[in-house]
């Protein structure tokens, strides 16, 4: 197997554990804790008793764009494992750019949401918020393998019809 293969595979193993992440995080509600309770995106728990957030802008900001974040890196990896199992047709520089859109659409999520709570003095973030911002570099670096990957491609096919031995 080459670097070319390796980096694709690796990018699309980067790219499937950042999807994991950033699933379970979407989708739990241990964002933060709070003395007898917990909260996410969607619900907040007090007593084990568990009822809808009330709409705010930031939270609604979050939450869309965590959802977004969660169905580009789908896209990727979907292109990502195209590339890996089909030799032709490269598409890297898409795929890189859709893992970077979903690294900045996570930024813009979890610094939001961090700006939101942060101040609190008797809230502290949890496993959730942790695997949100976990899932970040995951998708930056899948970004860069899928990139570094093109560029391997294209140097080979520019100095394809040289006589040079490398």
């Amino acid at each position: 197997m080459g670097v070319k293969r390796s980096l694709q595979s690796g990018g699309t193993l980067l790219g499937f554990l950042a999807n994991i992440f950033m699933l379970l995080s979407t989708a739990t509600n241990y964002w933060i804790r709070f003395p007898g309770g917990h909260s996410g995106l969607w619900q907040d728990c007090n007593g084990g008793i568990c009822s809808n957030n009330p709409c705010q802008t930031m939270l609604a900001v979050t939450r869309a764009c965590m959802v977004l974040a969660a169905g580009s890196s789908i896209v990727g990896l979907v292109m990502g494992l195209r590339i890996v199992c089909h030799e032709g047709d490269s598409r890297g520089r898409t795929t890189s750019a859709i893992f970077f859109l979903c690294g900045l659409l996570l930024l813009i999520a979890l610094t939001g949401y961090t700006v939101k709570n942060a101040w609190k003095s008797d809230v502290f973030f949890s496993w959730s918020y942790f695997l949100g911002w976990l899932a970040l570099p995951f998708c930056i670096l899948a970004g860069f393998c899928f990139l570094m990957a093109d560029m391997i491609v294209q140097s080979t096919d520019a100095i394809g019809g040289f006589p040079v031995c490398l």
